[in-house]
């Protein structure tokens, strides 16, 4: 008995054995497959935290001028609407006046009784008056028959507006929604940067803020000297000196002021201080007047950055401007080498 125990025990100590074998292969496989089990991802460098935070305003700042502008056109849908819903409005009372006219003559005629007019001369014991009447009834019939046809062609009219309107409203529901899905884009970008800057060691965002202050140094300076290059008119004057009014303000996405701007709300604010409307965003600004080389630059002038037109300043000479640079950073003079240069634009 004992020597038919003992196979069996080498045999059960062999099966073990490939058993554990099996399992260590399985576990070094499992490994090479998914080696983020055995150990988590590095966590990203605060240079590369930096480029990503900074990767996401970029791409914040696009979807705010994108929203600038559907909320732009939002807003004039909203105007043509109501415009057109007043027209319609007022061309209803109008002919619901002209319908009451007619169906007064109509109740008139028919209490009359409508005689046939043969009879009525037959009738009539002076025949010369009646003729004269009926010269008159002739011509407000005339009358009776050139309201009725104003009151066919208002109808139309009438028509016409609400189906103008009707368009509008289609066209506002439109905006609406791109108005909502660009805003969507920007939150979220921002939240998805401010993620990132919170994973950064207290040193590390303190020299990242640093680095942000150093860009944009004396930012926060109001009584920081005005540009020497003189302004090319009075009303160039009014946008430089009211940019540097904005300093230290805070950048707001959507704001025009005047408490926070973005940087195309502060662009648009600095010229109506000088009695300039100018478009809302950076990518209608920019056609906004004369376009000038970088060479020729005068403080007033916008300037413009990136391929997309996606970021404008406010020259005020000396190679520096005044700008709204992105959420966290306030209005500030930098230089125009800060960004790619993609054109100026002169207004006036």
């Amino acid at each position: 008995m004992a020597a038919h125990r003992k196979p069996r025990q080498r045999l059960t100590t062999a099966s073990a054995a490939r058993a554990a074998a099996t399992l260590a292969v399985a576990g070094a496989a499992t490994a090479a497959v998914l080696p983020g089990a055995a150990h988590a991802d590095p966590a990203p460098t605060a240079k590369q935290v930096k480029a990503q935070v900074d990767r996401l305003y970029r791409e914040a700042e696009v979807a705010t001028e994108k929203y600038n502008g559907a909320k732009s056109e939002a807003t004039a849908a909203a105007k043509s609407v109501d415009a057109l819903r007043d027209e319609a409005a007022r061309r209803t009372a109008r002919l619901n006046t002209a319908r009451d006219v007619l169906g007064a003559y109509a109740a008139a005629q028919y209490r009359s009784g409508g005689i046939d007019p043969s009879v009525q001369l037959a009738l009539s014991s002076d025949p010369d008056q009646y003729l004269r009447r009926a010269t008159y009834a002739e011509r407000a019939g005339e009358r009776r028959a050139a309201e009725v046809r104003s009151v066919r062609r208002q109808v139309a009219e009438i028509a016409q507006v609400r189906a103008e309107a009707a368009g509008k409203l289609t066209e506002l529901a439109s905006r609406q929604a791109a108005l909502k899905e660009h805003r969507a884009t920007v939150r979220a970008k921002l939240a998805e940067a401010r993620r990132l800057l919170a994973r950064l060691t207290p040193a590390e965002r303190a020299s990242y803020d640093a680095s942000e202050e150093g860009r944009g140094a004396g930012h926060a300076d109001r009584s920081a000297p005005r540009s020497p290059v003189a302004a090319p008119n009075s009303r160039a004057a009014q946008a430089v000196a009211f940019a540097y009014n904005a300093l230290g303000k805070p950048y707001v996405w959507g704001a025009t002021g005047p408490n926070s701007f973005d940087c195309s709300g502060l662009t648009q604010a600095a010229w109506r201080a000088a009695g300039v409307s100018l478009p809302r965003t950076t990518y209608t600004q920019i056609n906004a007047g004369q376009r000038v080389p970088r060479s020729q630059l005068a403080p007033g002038d916008l300037v413009f950055f990136y391929s997309g037109i996606s970021h404008v300043g406010l020259y005020i000479g000396n190679g520096r401007m005044i700008h709204a640079p992105r959420p966290g950073a306030p209005v500030r003079i930098a230089p125009l080498d800060e960004m790619p240069f993609a054109g100026a634009t002169r207004v006036a």
